[in-house]
């Protein structure tokens, strides 16, 4: 029993012999790629004809790839955006008050801070943490910033005078109060990323905070447990 395409294998077999690719074919006639391999497995292709069906493939894939990594970026800035709204819907829920403020960071000492120093400080990398941290040291605990430390950690090939006027500009620290600079030797030889700009270390001193804001986290967590149990 003929299929009910048959009347279309003659322009199917002429469309091939021309070097159309059997993808191609199934698009302009709309028979099924099945049934049209079964019609053309006894057709060969020149060697220029699959050259030029391998490149038209190549070039595709190039294409297709190109247009994916479109697809997931819109994706990604859709997911991003969605994430920020929820974060702001969150945000508007909250007190900004010095309790807030504190408890914050609080949390974030825990597990950023040093706990195990006789003193109050934090290392990273993320000036905006470090904004975070030595503002509330300054506004709120009134710690002095004539007698806070700041020490870099930095990669070999990076310039350690550069580095402190970053450091000293993002922060709004004193030049002067950055006090040593540790050179990572497991890093020679290795090039560094430019954005990257070593580690901040801010030392305050004072382990009354310290034991303060850890009590206040560590408490803060375990009441949260104790409330959602079940």
């Amino acid at each position: 029993m003929k299929s009910k395409w048959f009347k279309l294998k003659p322009k199917a077999i002429f469309l091939r012999k021309q070097g159309k690719s059997i993808r191609n074919i199934e698009i302009l006639l709309g028979v099924p790629r099945s049934t049209l391999s079964g019609w053309l497995k006894n057709i060969r292709l020149t060697k220029s004809q699959y050259k030029l069906l391998e490149n038209k493939y190549k070039k595709a894939l190039v294409n297709a790839r190109k247009e994916a990594v479109i697809w997931h970026n819109k994706q990604k800035t859709f997911r991003l955006k969605l994430a920020e709204n929820e974060a702001d819907a969150i945000l508007k829920k909250i007190s900004n008050n010095n309790e807030t403020i504190e408890l914050a960071l609080a949390l974030l000492y825990l597990g950023e801070g040093f706990k195990k120093s006789p003193k109050t400080g934090m290392g990273n990398s993320d000036p905006l943490i470090l904004k975070f941290f030595l503002k509330i040291m300054l506004n709120i605990y009134r710690v002095d910033i004539k007698k806070i430390r700041f020490e870099l950690h930095i990669r070999a090939d990076q310039n350690a005078e550069l580095i402190k006027k970053y450091w000293a500009k993002e922060l709004k620290a004193p030049i002067s109060r950055f006090k040593s600079v540790s050179i990572d030797k497991r890093t020679i030889g290795k090039i560094t990323y430019p954005d990257y700009k070593g580690v901040c270390v801010i030392d305050c001193g004072n382990i009354a905070i310290q034991r303060k804001l850890v009590y206040i986290g560590r408490k803060f967590c375990e009441k949260t447990l104790k409330n959602t149990r079940g």
